[in-house]
């Protein structure tokens, strides 16, 4: 991957890990009390573990959605992919403001399904454009795949 526009790298990077942020507001207040109280399944990872991958998949989204942008916003699909790929973000926000911020899991799983399916087609859509920026989505569908059986399975369990 050849980077022709630096700056335009960090912007989309930038615009991926204020997500994450604006999903902290929610989350960070309800780990040591509400979360901590939740029963929780044996796959449960450790707390710590979440930050370091979030960082890292709003990292590859960040470049991949510099990829898109990069081939160019006159491209046949772009408008389209953009809108894809700017609704899964919302997406991902409010999963942490529903899980988190008003702590329910059930409402949290049914938002996490619709968020798998919103990835799902952000990637087929950025597919028309670059596969590299499809594939780089591929371990985001991976990580929120698994959120969804622990999100089902907390909600579950704390019935």
């Amino acid at each position: 991957m050849k980077i022709k526009n630096i700056p335009k790298l960090v912007y989309s990077i930038v615009i991926c890990q204020l997500a994450g942020i604006i999903g902290a507001f929610f989350t960070s207040p309800s780990i040591s009390t509400w979360y901590a109280a939740l029963e929780k399944p044996s796959f449960n990872p450790p707390n710590w573990l979440f930050s370091p991958v979030w960082i890292t998949l709003f990292i590859l989204m960040g470049i991949s959605l510099y990829l898109i942008w990069s081939q160019g916003t006159k491209t046949k699909y772009f408008k389209i992919a953009i809108t894809f790929f700017g609704i899964q973000l919302a997406l991902n926000i409010l999963w942490s403001i529903i899980f988190f911020g008003l702590k329910s899991p059930f409402f949290a799983f049914i938002e996490i399904v619709i968020l798998w399916i919103a990835i799902l087609a952000t990637i087929f859509k950025f597919s028309k454009i670059s596969k590299t920026a499809a594939y780089l989505l591929i371990p985001y569908l991976l990580w929120v795949s698994f959120a969804a059986v622990l999100n089902f399975s907390i909600w579950v369990i704390n019935l």
